[in-house]
């Protein structure tokens, strides 16, 4: 549900967008969930207080909307705020030692200096949209090992299409990357060897979150395999979900080493999502998209503060699903009773 809230009065839950606030009343027409009937109806319901704002940057009239409403409501209580562009967080994860070794090489692409910068750190390279989700707008390089000047490239359009690999020359491939630049800003970032046996690449979701006595803590992670001919392992994009430690122990190939990843991942994340609220205020959850090496060195591709959950079902790890879902609610309600609001109210967007 895009632009959604879901606000909790004591055991209800509304769920409303910008679109149903009546300004002048300070009445939203909410989604109102009736336990007894199992049945959703539009009800009016006062405002809230308190505000999971858990929608994402888009390119729409609603999105303008939503911008409107969070400078009209600034003076409530949010669960969260957004994060910067993924520029200024690597920016900022960059400014600490503990992360540094964590954060792939990444440049801000402003001309073909950059992009030719970048391949000669290594020799495959993604170029993404500093604003992106979802794998949308995602180009991936290789350099062909036959000559330094012909490179194989292949992508995500904006629409999720996939671009099948093809092989380029140097020249060509300046011109296709400043093409495909021009929107927008780009990032130029070092390429991690993830491409599996079946010729597919992967990566990890990982999932922290603020529990009901508002600390960090790690509710779990799931390994995302990509779509045939995709050069990103998103969900929406075709990949599948597999449980974390059955990924892993394929790929490092033994169970310690898979175990050790996902300890030192837990740790990262926990102390991550700690090191961000304090750059940009207040957040309740926070996914890490990490890529681990065969050597088990974990980096941090992204950082996304409103994530999806279906990750944990699709993986058949039920049990997690539910936690990410219910410890949003549990941190909303210890916000409440810590701050003394004058109202029962939490919100929290799905």
């Amino acid at each position: 549900m895009s632009c959604s809230y879901i606000h909790v009065y004591d055991t209800r839950v509304i769920v409303f967008t910008p679109a149903d606030v009546h300004v002048s009343k300070d009445l939203i027409h909410a989604m109102v969930y009736d336990v007894k009937s199992g049945v959703w109806s539009r009800k009016w319901r006062s405002f809230p207080n308190m505000i999971y704002d858990r929608c994402r940057i888009q390119r729409s009239q609603r999105f303008q909307q939503l911008l409107r409403f969070r400078a009209r409501y600034d003076h409530l209580t949010f669960l969260n705020r957004p994060l910067r562009n993924k520029w200024t967080v690597h920016q900022t994860f960059s400014q600490r030692s503990r992360f540094r070794p964590h954060m792939p090489e990444t440049l801000l692409y402003q001309s073909s200096a950059d992009l030719q910068r970048m391949l000669k750190v290594s020799p495959v390279v993604y170029v993404k949209p500093i604003n992106g989700t979802g794998g949308r707008g995602i180009l991936r390089i290789e350099r062909q090992r036959e000559g330094k000047s012909l490179f194989d490239i292949q992508g995500r359009r904006q629409s999720r299409q996939i671009i099948a690999p093809r092989k380029v020359s140097l020249n060509r491939l300046e011109t296709i990357v400043r093409q495909w630049c021009i929107s927008g800003k780009f990032l130029v970032q070092q390429g991690i060897p993830l491409r599996l046996p079946s010729g597919r690449f992967h990566d990890y979701r990982m999932l922290v979150q603020k529990n009901g006595q508002g600390d960090w803590e790690f509710t779990g992670m799931a390994g995302r395999v990509g779509a045939a001919r995709s050069v990103t392992s998103n969900l929406h994009g075709g990949g599948h979900a597999m449980k974390a430690e059955t990924l892993l122990k394929q790929w490092l190939g033994s169970e310690e080493r898979a175990d050790k990843a996902m300890r030192a991942a837990e740790k990262l994340g926990i102390e991550a999502a700690a090191y961000l609220e304090d750059s940009f205020g207040a957040l309740c959850e926070l996914a890490l998209d990490l890529a681990i090496d065969r050597e088990g060195k974990i980096y941090v591709l992204e950082v996304n503060p409103k994530p999806a959950r279906e990750v944990f079902a699709r993986s058949g790890d039920n049990s997690t699903y539910r936690k990410a879902l219910v410890r949003p609610l549990e941190y909303a309600m210890w916000v409440y009773k810590n701050k003394n609001t004058p109202s029962s109210s939490k919100v929290v967007e799905e």
